[in-house]
Order: C-alpha cells, then sequence, then structure tokens
C-alpha cells in the first residue's frame, strides 16, 4: 500500500487466505479477489452478515447481492436448475457467468440477499483464491463488488480501500483482476425463456449457442433483479462525456486505440485490455484534478457491448 489504511491488507497466500476465511466464519467482511473485479465477501447464511454488506457499501436494500459457490452441487441446494440452467452452469462454471434462478424454499440463504425477490444470483468463480476461500470456508459467500455503491468498481486491493477502508475487516490483496468487467448476468425464465440483465465477459451470441434466442425484451422489470441494473451506476463522481474523440480543456481524456487521451484503455484497440482497464482508467480519471471526463469511442461489438454498458451508467 502506498500509504496507512485502517483495514488490515494480507496477502493471498496460505496464511492470507486462511486468516480470510476465519474472518468470514466468524461473520466478518473480506474483500476478496475474483476474476472480473474485487468483491465484498460475507457469509450468504446469516441476516446479520447480509446486512452489514448493505450498510458497508451503503447499497439500496432492492439491490440483490450474487452468491458465490464452489460448485454445481452448492448451487443446486440454493436454487431449481432446469436443462437450460444446468447446461450453462457445466459450460461456463467456474467463470464470469451468474445465473439467475428460482430460489430453493429450503436454502440456508438469508433473505436479504435476494432482496425479497423469489431468485437468487448465484456465480462460481473462477480466480483460484477466491475458489480457495469458497472451499475452505464450506459456506456460500454474498460478494457484490467491494467498492461504495453506485462507484466505480475496484479491481486491485487499493481500489477497495478508495472508498471502503475502515468499513470491512479485511482485504485478501491477489493483484490485479484480469476481465476487469463485472460477470454477464442471466435470467433464466420458467416457461423457457432467458434474458441478458447484465452484459459481461460471456456475450450473447456464446449463450444463444447452447438456449437458442433470448427473450424479448419487456418495457423493463417492476424489480430490480439483479446487480448492476441501475440507470447510475460505476460513476467516478464527475461528469461524463462519451463519444469524444477530443478533449475541452477542462477535461482528462480516456482514449482507446489511436484516440491516445491521458490513459489509453487499450492503445491497441484490444477490447479484453480496455475491459481490464477500464475501471483503473475510471479511477484514475476520478482522482485527476480535471473537473469534467471524456471517454474515447468503444465499438458496440464483443466485449465492447459489456464496456459501453458500464460507460452509459457511469455517465447517466
Amino acid at each position: 500500500m502506498t500509504q496507512a489504511s485502517h483495514t488490515p491488507v494480507v496477502a493471498a497466500d496460505a496464511a492470507g487466505i486462511a486468516h480470510a476465511v476465519q474472518v468470514l466464519r466468524d461473520g466478518g467482511l473480506v474483500a476478496v479477489p475474483t476474476e472480473t473485479v474485487y468483491g465484498l465477501a460475507a457469509r450468504a447464511d446469516r441476516d446479520e452478515s447480509a446486512a452489514a454488506i448493505y450498510r458497508a457499501k451503503g447499497r439500496p436494500s432492492f439491490n440483490p447481492l450474487i452468491v458465490h459457490v464452489r460448485d454445481l452441487a452448492q448451487a443446486r441446494e440454493l436454487a431449481d436448475f432446469d436443462a437450460r440452467a444446468e447446461a450453462l452452469a457445466e459450460t461456463f462454471w467456474p467463470g464470469p457467468l451468474t445465473l439467475v434462478l428460482p430460489r430453493k424454499a429450503s436454502a440456508c440463504l438469508a433473505a436479504a440477499v435476494s432482496a425479497g425477490l423469489p431468485s437468487v444470483a448465484l456465480r462460481c468463480p473462477a480466480h483460484p483464491v477466491m475458489q480457495q476461500v469458497l472451499e475452505q470456508a464450506r459456506l456460500p459467500l454474498a460478494a457484490p463488488s467491494a467498492n461504495a455503491s453506485g462507484t466505480v468498481s475496484p479491481t486491485c486491493a487499493e481500489h477497495v480501500l478508495a472508498t471502503l477502508d475502515g468499513k470491512l475487516d479485511l482485504v485478501l490483496d491477489g493483484g490485479p483482476c484480469a476481465a476487469g468487467v463485472e460477470s454477464t448476468i442471466v435470467a433464466v425464465r420458467q416457461g423457457g425463456g432467458w434474458q441478458i440483465l447484465r452484459p459481461g465477459p460471456i456475450g450473447e451470441e456464446a449463450i444463444a449457442a447452447l438456449l437458442g434466442r433470448p427473450q424479448a425484451p419487456t418495457n423493463g422489470p417492476a424489480a430490480v433483479e439483479a446487480p448492476g441494473q441501475l440507470t447510475s451506476h460505476y460513476a467516478p463522481g464527475k461528469p461524463v462525456r462519451l463519444n469524444a474523440v477530443e478533449a475541452v480543456a477542462d477535461e482528462f481524456h480516456i482514449g482507446f486505440g489511436p484516440i491516445a487521451g491521458e490513459v489509453n484503455l487499450s492503445p491497441s484497440g484490444d477490447l479484453a485490455e480496455a475491459a481490464a482497464r477500464l475501471y483503473t482508467c475510471l479511477h484514475l480519471a476520478a482522482a485527476a484534478p480535471s473537473p469534467r471526463i471524456a471517454i474515447a469511442p468503444v465499438p458496440e461489438a464483443g466485449l465492447g457491448i459489456a464496456i459501453n454498458d458500464r460507460l452509459r451508467r457511469a455517465a447517466a
């Protein structure tokens, strides 16, 4: 760390993981690395632990949490899996895919993780540190992004401390996250339909190859069904202008490809690199003295769909 923090930070080695697991089993809050972003983890089976997540993040109580599981067998104890959900889990888990499924009445989960909905959002992460934490804890863990609600998501330990220092018990430092944007969230509907609720690293075409075309969008859900659906989200705390080929005098310019900017998502125009650097660049822009942010155009294709989703919400 570049400066002293109020929250202890430990390396994600064997001793650090064992310490984090004990804190979690005791009901504490731990920031943990995943392949997407850092998560603010707590026991998903205790009301007070789920409440602590909402309190630390300042998160609206109607915004449900993603529950992380060690494998498909543990997930089946919490939700009803039909053949489509099984196919998705077997193909994309462990990995950056979250499934929104009917919650089992027998599921040993705090009511708050579903925010009053009859569904639950489940993910089996691929990051080796998070996998070890889940294996040793032997518990499902609720783990939204480890940042204050609405702010830029964290892809390294320093980002966690920027908004949550002193509000959690431990940060498990596993280095920078590889994917850089949050998981794709898919609702598997009863009656045969499915819908992407939040775009992410796994695209619609890959899912459609297994399930057929998605359900036609409605005018919008009556309630927020999953994280990342709020209109204003991932915000750096300054006005954001999108599709900016050039910046004006008071703007910090985030470039892409040949548009250099003051920092660049990917000088080569690689969308995977841009996704991995997205939140780092937004954190740099938020910390810069310029009062406004301008962001170069990013293609609306492949991972660019997820990147542009986050940028639109940052600018809302």
